[in-house]
């Protein structure tokens, strides 16, 4: 990676169903600069390491504090025709309250089937799977 990669960080937010469901709940944000449905993620500041600007993001976009889980695949892709690399873990919400903010306008808690349809970039509806996946290697669905 070089100077003119640009380096993010998010996550796959979950918690657990406030309704018994067995199936954990995903949480997705709406921006309104690119009307998309989106998980939590933004640019890591200068020097900062990703970890770190995951829960940043995460706490920044949706008022959650979080715990960091599984590593999930990084995403590559351009942006006006730079390359982009955003790290992504799974971490569950323990806490908190979404105030719509001038990045985030919205955020929905939705089961995983609900979240990947609701998502607007491929990319993102993928690593619902890579959750779930992580989730379930990590000691079954909770």
């Amino acid at each position: 990676m070089d100077d003119t990669t640009i380096r993010a960080a998010g996550c796959v937010l979950w918690r657990r169903s406030p309704y018994g469901a067995e199936s954990p709940e995903i949480c997705l944000v709406h921006r309104p600069r690119y009307d998309d449905w989106s998980h939590p993620k933004g640019k890591l500041k200068h020097g900062e390491d990703a970890r770190a600007g995951a829960v940043r993001e995460v706490l920044e976009e949706t008022g959650m504090a979080c715990d960091l889980g599984p590593s999930l695949p990084t995403a590559h892709y351009l942006v006006e025709g730079r390359p982009k690399e955003v790290r992504y873990w799974a971490a569950e919400a323990t806490g908190g309250v979404f105030a719509p903010n001038r990045e985030v306008d919205r955020l929905l808690w939705l089961p995983p089937a609900a979240a990947r349809e609701r998502l607007t970039q491929p990319r993102d509806r993928d690593l619902v799977g890579d959750f779930l996946d992580a989730l379930h290697r990590a000691g079954g669905e909770r």
